[in-house]
């Protein structure tokens, strides 16, 4: 299924599909709508080939979206919300990745009545406190190649590997990495830290959407534990943990990533074309 690039929209995306479910998949810091291309892992054409309208957008300052001026999770979360109204769905999931998933907790918290049905995946609902020592450790690691020159074509190769699970497909982590770096260095930059400081963990009990919670076993950025308890602190929400798979779970291990996705939307967000 041949996806449709719409640049007329809040936030440039690709789009998959038609339907009355919209399920709108939000990239992390590395990231960018291709990596739910059908050249990278094929989940925007997996979850249209069960149904559902697929949109991959980019968030603002990556690929063909602007910048907005001032890169916060509030900020993030607004441009989501206007994409989630301009695509006018009867219902939306809103699939978010490491970041991604971040700023589609902070969607929900801002504009409940918008979301249908939650999943997280590889994120957590924090991360700490702006001024706290892991926190600036954190940001300076990622920061360090390109405060040394190296730009994100450099940096991209080792970052991949290091996210990705050790016996991960190289072909695989190859096309993460060429995603990762096509980001411009100004939105990595401006990405990190606005993630900084993010806490929604209070916001968790009051989730009342269906909730997926999707782990790496082998996930260092957001690992199983992290998520597990996340999953526990929302009341009905599910958790699963794909073994063999690091953080980059939809790019590095598509099947099973896909398998879990779609079992959770049709039980939760059917749409006609799933009981045909």
């Amino acid at each position: 299924m041949t996806p449709a690039l719409v640049t007329a929209a809040p936030l440039a995306h690709w789009r998959w599909g038609a339907g009355e479910v919209a399920v709108v998949m939000l990239h992390g810091v590395g990231g960018g709508r291709d990596a739910w291309s059908d050249a990278t892992s094929g989940t925007g054409a997996a979850v249209a080939g069960a149904g559902y309208l697929a949109i991959a957008p980019d968030l603002p300052g990556y690929g063909d979206s602007p910048p907005i001026a001032a890169c916060t999770m509030a900020g993030l979360a607004d441009t989501v919300v206007a994409l989630v109204e301009h695509v006018g769905a009867a219902r939306t999931v809103l699939v978010g990745h490491s970041m991604g998933g971040m700023i589609a907790q902070e969607v929900v918290a801002r504009r409940p009545e918008l979301v249908h049905a939650l999943v997280l995946s590889g994120t957590s609902p924090a991360f700490g406190k702006p001024d706290g020592d892991w926190q600036r450790r954190f940001v300076a690691e990622r920061l360090a190649p390109l405060d040394a020159g190296q730009g994100m074509a450099a940096l991209a190769p080792g970052l991949a590997r290091g996210m990705a699970a050790p016996d991960a497909d190289p072909a695989r982590v190859e096309r993460c990495a060429a995603v990762m770096a096509r980001v411009p260095e100004a939105t990595y930059r401006a990405s990190l830290h606005a993630i900084v400081g993010f806490d929604r963990r209070a916001d968790l009990a009051r989730l009342a959407v269906p909730v997926l919670c999707l782990a790496g076993e082998h996930d260092r950025n957001a690992s199983p534990a992290v998520m597990q308890r996340m999953a526990q602190a929302i009341v009905g929400a599910e958790y699963v943990c794909l073994p063999g798979v690091g953080h980059l779970a939809n790019m590095e291990a598509p099947a099973p990533f896909h398998a879990v996705l779609l079992d959770f939307l049709r039980r939760h967000v059917p749409v006609a074309a799933t009981h045909a």
